[in-house]
């Protein structure tokens, strides 16, 4: 078992209950109303397959990157957020509809996570080029944990080899936003 970081597909976007997100979707569209913006309306991967990713490395080398390169909001907000949505938004949102690991369901947007993980990304030097970015299932986890990071760290030493781990964190937020806006598709913990 574990916490994954996974796509939200269309269709479980709109399945109510258990089975689905459609109690988070109409929050969310209730309150994206309320503000004047238009509602969210899941996107399709062009490609068959979707986003996941296991949360099993320790986090404690990422969340000391974080609490040194992001303001205590800024690090509040990327390590706070239980739904990314693939649009711009000016502040998170608190639906209060439960999650997967929390009583309510903190909205952010997938834009300035990747802002935020893109500056952590430069901060370590993390070489992109390297590093998967086909959106796999278990790519990212299998990379880093797997042995192929570890050999990458040996040919492209750098202060993203010293601690795979807060490696490993940089690159999933960076990638899921990215997969998100690609798609059109939120992100959740499951």
């Amino acid at each position: 078992m574990g916490v994954y970081l996974v796509s939200v597909s269309a269709e479980d976007w709109s399945v109510p209950g258990e089975d689905g997100y459609g109690d988070v979707a109409h929050a969310l569209n209730a309150e994206l109303a309320r503000r004047g913006l238009p509602p969210y309306e899941a996107g399709r991967p062009e490609a068959s397959g979707w986003f996941e990713e296991k949360m099993s490395p320790s986090m404690d080398g990422f969340d000391a990157l974080c609490r040194a390169r992001l303001t205590p909001e800024e690090h509040r907000t990327l390590l706070g957020w239980t739904l990314l949505v693939p649009f711009a938004l000016t502040e998170g949102i608190e639906l209060p509809v439960g999650s997967a690991y929390a009583d309510e369901t903190v909205v952010v947007g997938a834009p300035y996570v990747l802002a935020l993980a893109e500056r952590l990304a430069e901060a370590l030097a993390l070489p992109l080029d390297l590093i998967p970015a086909t959106f796999g299932n278990l790519e990212l986890t299998l990379w880093f944990l797997e042995g192929e990071g570890e050999q990458a760290a040996a040919a492209r030493p750098g202060p993203w080899a010293h601690d795979l781990a807060t490696a490993f964190y940089t690159a999933v937020y960076l990638r899921a936003a990215q997969y998100s806006l690609r798609h059109g598709c939120a992100m959740t913990y499951s």
